[in-house]
């Protein structure tokens, strides 16, 4: 998954210069025949657009308040073992843990990776295990606001190697994206944007 987000992050520009690049070296006399409209009005348009303008917000908002993965959380006194039963059940790899009564005051997250180091390899008992024991505490967590930009948001998981990222708001918590969230939307802005420029290059502006 490391590899194909790089992938990702470093095929993206190069493909956009590759197609810039091409609209610029065509013949300034021929350039009018093939495109309708000149190149400062693509350039607009592109810049309009943008690459990589997608926001954390734009991932929460298509997954919606009742997606499994936004709103989940387990608080610091359950046990591990109710946590990753949770997780099983609602196919996620992380729950947000939150202080008990305060559901928005974070206090931490767990993940299957904690599940596995500090339990199964240590030999504890997940049923008398508390969350709150082997989780990562609030002042180690890596956070984004919904305002990140979801290429920021993948350079944060990739260079400290995580997999899910809280977002947070106000000091509040609001939900929370995975590396799957944010390779998905990627991907889909860099499709529609290969789309404007075959659509510029077909004269479609």
């Amino acid at each position: 998954m490391q590899g194909g987000i790089q992938k990702v992050l470093s095929h993206g520009g190069v493909l956009k210069n590759a197609v810039l690049q091409h609209i610029r070296l065509v013949n300034p006399v021929v350039r009018p025949l093939l495109f309708p409209r000149y190149e400062s009005v693509a350039s607009a348009r592109m810049e309009e657009h943008g690459f990589e303008s997608t926001t954390i917000a734009d991932i929460l908002k298509a997954k919606g308040k009742s997606a499994d993965g936004s709103w989940l959380w387990c608080a610091t006194e359950d046990t591990v073992y109710d946590a990753v039963k949770s997780m099983t059940q609602h196919n996620v790899g992380a729950l947000v843990v939150v202080k008990p009564g305060e559901q928005k005051s974070i206090a931490g997250i767990i993940t299957e990776r904690d599940y596995l180091r500090k339990i199964i390899v240590q030999g504890r008992s997940s049923k008398s295990t508390k969350v709150g024991d082997i989780m990562t505490e609030e002042n180690k967590l890596i956070t984004v606001t919904p305002d990140t930009k979801v290429l920021k948001a993948m350079q944060l998981m990739t260079d400290n190697r995580i997999r899910h990222i809280p977002v947070i708001d106000d000091k509040e918590m609001i939900g929370m994206v995975s590396i799957g969230d944010v390779v998905r939307a990627v991907v889909s802005e860099h499709r529609e944007e290969l789309d404007r420029l075959n659509a510029y290059i077909h004269g479609g502006y």
